[in-house]
């Protein structure tokens, strides 16, 4: 399509300016958008951007509380070692009491049949009989240092917990009235045992009354 005479097809004159108001961003409509762009910008000015990171994440309080969670830590780990420690040690203790329980167990024939030889010497004054004795003796203390209670209740009331009655003896004439309290130790056929206080074997005994 040609124009001629320098006319457009609107009727304007050939280099005639439009209308102001007609060009897209010159009109009063576009300046009050201009203004409401310009203002939003200097709103969103770098300067005034609000570090949230910042705000919420202080550096100090992240160390103070990751500092706390370490010293927590820690507190339960000393715990959980002393509570172990503990634990190791009292099974050690008492795996040394029960060996220790063990050999005064095995020990004890021996501590009998020592006891029967002394019984049963016929002249005390020999060097034999002697070394007996002292060997006897001498056993007997060791193992009393270690815990064992020799148990040899002669005239003592009869206890069911450290005595163990395998006859009794008929009261005599001169033996008196009955103990009022129970039946009284008369003899003792094997001697008992303690070991830390605990009976390991009763005294095998004849009560009386």
């Amino acid at each position: 399509m040609s124009w001629t005479d320098g006319a457009r097809p609107d009727g304007d004159a050939a280099g005639t300016v439009a209308d102001p108001a007609a060009v897209p961003g010159t009109g009063p409509a576009d300046e009050d958008e201009v203004l409401d762009a310009e203002l939003v910008d200097e709103a969103l000015a770098p300067d005034d951007v609000v570090d949230v990171e910042a705000v919420e994440a202080d550096p100090l309080e992240v160390a103070l509380a990751q500092r706390d969670e370490y010293l927590d830590s820690l507190r339960r780990l000393q715990a959980e070692f002393e509570n172990y420690k503990k634990r190791v040690l009292k099974q050690q203790a008492d795996q040394v009491a029960r060996a220790a329980a063990s050999l005064v167990d095995r020990l004890l024939p021996v501590l009998d049949a020592l006891d029967l030889a002394t019984d049963h010497l016929g002249d005390n004054d020999s060097d034999e009989a002697k070394a007996l004795i002292a060997a006897s003796g001498l056993l007997q203390g060791v193992l009393s240092k270690e815990g064992l209670e020799r148990i040899d209740p002669v005239g003592e009331p009869f206890d069911p917990n450290a005595h163990e009655a395998v006859g009794q003896v008929p009261a005599g004439d001169d033996d008196g009235p009955a103990d009022p309290d129970g039946p009284v130790v008369d003899q003792v056929m094997r001697a008992g045992y303690r070991w830390n206080g605990t009976v390991v074997r009763p005294a095998m005994v004849m009560v009386r009354g």
